[in-house]
């Protein structure tokens, strides 16, 4: 897969440090430097579950998990090599169903654990998990699983079980260095989040600050995010134009941002392998970061490229020396 010689596949703003191709998410890794990545964060195809386009090239278009991991840790080799020392990969993921016409049983599938232990074998750390939580009557509405049906809970409850949450993965590269650049700062400032923080009675601003930041950290230090908007994210069906594709679901917006504040710098490099329609990009430039993106599909890439461009002139027309005058 070539991008060199078609503009139409890539786009780039080097004032930024944004750089997002069409192009497989394996094929692109190989290109990037050794130690070269601040931070990941991605959503991978959920194995076998969705379909996203009829490209051999796609990872979602296999007929197990287990054809699907072969696949998937080519990309994990490539992420342990391209991450920097000590530094972060943030993996979203769910648990998946086992389906009685295709499974032989109901249940499910514990992806995430797979997901951490292919990445421990290749040499990451399992450095911490966060469960992202979801409304049960709106998965209920949606799915019409009968596990969370209320007739079924009264009629033989041994059927029932609780909604599906999501999952953010944390793995780290682990590495015996001491002299590397830390994650560092001063206080939270801005919460990222649906609900409020309640205002402090303190002495002084100093003090207000401080207390301000560490109710933001006991929320984001929370195993379980309860405070994730679900509905912030990026328009996903203007994406859908092929009748090949049956699946879009955009990573919320609170979850990428909130991972990008707690886990690298300001100007440092964001890297998503998966990069569908740009949450990750714009995340990335909300939170003055670099970012570096593939994606395959080209309805999604295009979809991507505006989007990312959008946030940038976004950014550029709120910040713009012209538009604040010096005052007379």
């Amino acid at each position: 897969m070539s991008i060199k010689n078609d503009d139409s596949m890539y786009y780039y703003d080097d004032k930024k440090q944004i750089a997002i191709y069409n192009s497989d998410c394996v094929e692109l890794a190989k290109t990037l430097p050794d130690n070269s990545i601040d931070f990941s964060i991605y959503s991978p195809p959920f194995s076998d579950l969705f379909v996203y386009s009829d490209s051999h090239w796609d990872m979602g278009n296999c007929s197990s998990d287990e054809e699907f991991f072969s696949q998937y840790r080519y990309l994990i080799k490539e992420m342990y090599r391209v991450m920097k020392p000590h530094r972060l990969i943030a993996v979203h993921c769910c648990d998946l169903q086992l389906i009685k016409s295709k499974d032989g049983i109901i249940g499910f599938k514990d992806f995430p654990g797979r997901i951490i232990a292919e990445h421990i074998k290749a040499g990451f750390i399992y450095h911490s998990r966060v469960t992202i939580y979801k409304d049960p009557v709106i998965e209920m509405q949606r799915t019409k699983a009968n596990g969370l049906l209320y007739k079924q809970v009264c009629k033989d409850s041994t059927k029932s079980r609780q909604g599906r949450c999501d999952y953010l993965v944390i793995l780290k590269k682990y590495s015996n260095e001491t002299n590397l650049e830390p994650v560092s700062r001063e206080a939270f400032y801005d919460y990222i989040g649906s609900s409020v923080i309640a205002p402090y009675n303190t002495r002084n601003k100093e003090e207000y600050e401080k207390f301000y930041s560490i109710n933001v950290w006991q929320r984001y230090a929370s195993p379980v995010w309860f405070d994730i908007d679900q509905g912030k994210v990026l328009n996903s069906a203007i994406a859908k134009d092929d009748k090949d594709e049956r699946h879009m679901c955009p990573l919320q917006l609170d979850v990428i941002q909130r991972a990008i504040e707690l886990w690298s710098n300001p100007n440092e490099i964001v890297y998503s392998p998966f990069m569908g329609i740009g949450s990750e990009g714009v995340g990335a430039i909300n939170m003055d970061r670099g970012f570096i993106g593939s994606e395959l599909k080209k309805s999604y890439f295009q979809i991507a490229k505006k989007n990312i461009k959008d946030t940038i002139d976004l950014q550029n027309h709120l910040f713009h020396d012209e538009d604040y005058p010096e005052p007379k």
